[in-house]
């Protein structure tokens, strides 16, 4: 109890979304502390790992490096691919929050997919009590970012979240803090990135890397079509020549690229629907459907979503944010915590 007592002194409790793409930490009483690219930079050596970087030093690093250092992104499809590195990544995350201080173990919320099994779960807990807390609590992440969209989650009436992250698309309907009927896709913004890397190979013969695959994404691609068709340059290596090329693509061939994972987030919005009580249907017609995380910024994907439902569709106010700003309310908030922390 005296160390309990004690650690609390010296740690502000945080609230981590340990994304596939990014990890955003909440510090309780300060906000948003970091938000960094999920990717650790690791040297082997025989039989040893030594961390080199964490986050966007790391991610600059990706598809760069020598033999012996290798860019790893820990997290696939929103669940721990690599305990061990996700370990040094939340200690780095955990040790940077508390201004480096060592005599920290503070009480963490971490966000999970809800299609997350037990076996995974155990991983998350394991890897952040192994890297330091005292007391973890786990949320599932459309219960986070209805928080953070600042839905009425424990009302009697029905909420829709769409919260579209780097692995994982989670779709659920929310009433009385409880998840009623949920769906988590593994589909998200690294599958939209493959798609991109596979269309420009298929079509030009040119190799790109997933950072620029991910920036074709961000300035050129779309779920709906759009008035005015946009154009980029992309350089990469000539798969037959084996030299490095320049093409000009258009958004047009990247919405078609993308029409595989976007359907697959639309058809898990219309499973979560039909699986939804009717009662809590109404409410969503009057309310519409919420999108959060980073992948729902996605040009035109809310006009997509509302043509395929006949719902009304919004954007929310910080979508990338969402998830933490969720889970760091409930730091705040602990009976609403216990109510909606997993067990």
């Amino acid at each position: 109890m005296l160390f309990d007592w004690v650690y609390g002194l010296f740690s502000n409790d945080l609230a981590i979304d340990l994304g596939t793409a990014t990890t955003l930490t909440y510090v309780k009483g300060k906000g948003i502390v970091a938000h960094e690219p999920s990717v650790v930079a690791v040297q082997k050596h025989a039989n040893t790992k030594r961390v080199l970087a964490v986050g966007k030093e790391a991610k600059e690093m990706l598809g760069r490096t020598p033999g012996n250092i290798v860019a790893i992104r820990p997290m696939k499809e929103g669940v721990i691919a690599d305990f061990e590195v996700t370990e040094a990544m939340m200690r780095y995350f955990i040790t940077r929050a508390h201004n480096r201080q060592t005599l920290v173990k503070p009480r963490i919320i971490i966000c999970v997919p809800s299609g997350i099994t037990e076996v995974e779960k155990r991983a998350v807990r394991d890897s952040a009590l192994a890297a330091g807390a005292r007391e973890v609590f786990l949320i599932e992440e459309p219960m986070a970012a209805a928080i953070g969209a600042g839905l009425p989650i424990t009302e009697p009436g029905g909420n829709m979240v769409v919260d579209i992250g780097g692995g994982t698309a989670e779709v659920a309907v929310i009433s009385l803090a409880g998840i009623v009927a949920c769906k988590s896709a593994r589909v998200g913004g690294d599958k939209m990135d493959e798609a991109i890397v596979q269309h420009i190979k298929r079509k030009y013969n040119l190799l790109i890397g997933e950072r620029t695959a991910e920036k074709v994404k961000i300035e050129i691609g779309t779920a709906a079509p759009t008035d005015v068709v946009m154009t980029m340059e992309v350089k990469g290596r000539d798969l037959v020549a084996g030299i490095p090329k320049t093409v000009v693509i258009d958004s047009d061939e990247i919405r078609e690229a993308l029409s595989e994972p976007v359907s697959a987030i639309v058809d898990a919005v219309r499973q979560v629907l039909e699986r939804a009580p009717p009662e809590l249907c109404a409410d969503i017609v009057d309310k519409g459907i919420v999108l959060t995380g980073g992948g729902s910024q996605l040009a035109n994907l809310d006009v997509l979503l509302s043509e395929e439902t006949g719902l009304p569709v919004f954007l929310s106010d910080e979508p990338e944010f969402a998830v933490v700003l969720g889970s760091g309310a409930a730091l705040d908030e602990l009976d609403l915590l216990r109510e909606v922390a997993l067990s």
